[in-house]
């Protein structure tokens, strides 16, 4: 048995919802939040499904046309965005078996239906930090009374 990937959202402090073709999240911790495009949408619908890593390239192959090369490079870049942004937790598991998206790619070369790979869009926001830390009910003066007027 090799090793590979699981990955687990955060929660409850990192929040997501779909929204059309974008996914819309949001770190409670830092007051930032995020846009995923393209296929990041799928990467990230799979992420909180707990599909593994293999699981997740696999998916990618079968769906989309492009090097096996790319999609390994471009989703792994992806993931390393999603971990550094505190967004998800990575761990290692047990893989029952290797994962040759390589081979998959060629078993469905007569499929040329597939639409084109395209990478995933992580684009990242700041501009509402402020509001989105501000903590109405736990940055309060005592003396003053707040919640209850003295």
């Amino acid at each position: 048995m090799s090793k590979s990937k699981s990955f687990k959202v955060n929660s409850p402090k990192v929040l997501s919802a779909a929204i059309d073709s974008e996914v819309v999240i949001v770190n409670l911790d830092s007051g930032d939040y995020y846009s995923l495009l393209k296929t990041g949408v799928e990467v990230w619908s799979a992420i909180e499904k707990g599909m593994s890593y293999d699981g997740i390239l696999m998916n990618l192959a079968q769906n989309y046309t492009g090097s096996p090369e790319e999609i390994t490079a471009t989703v792994n870049e992806f993931i390393s965005k999603l971990e550094q942004e505190n967004l998800i937790s990575v761990e290692e598991i047990q893989a029952n078996q290797e994962v040759n998206i390589s081979a998959l790619e060629s078993e469905n070369d007569a499929n040329k239906t597939k639409p084109k790979f395209e990478p995933p869009a992580f684009e990242k926001f700041t501009d509402m930090e402020d509001l989105l830390l501000l903590d109405p009910i736990h940055e309060v003066d005592e003396s003053a009374g707040w919640p209850n007027v003295k």
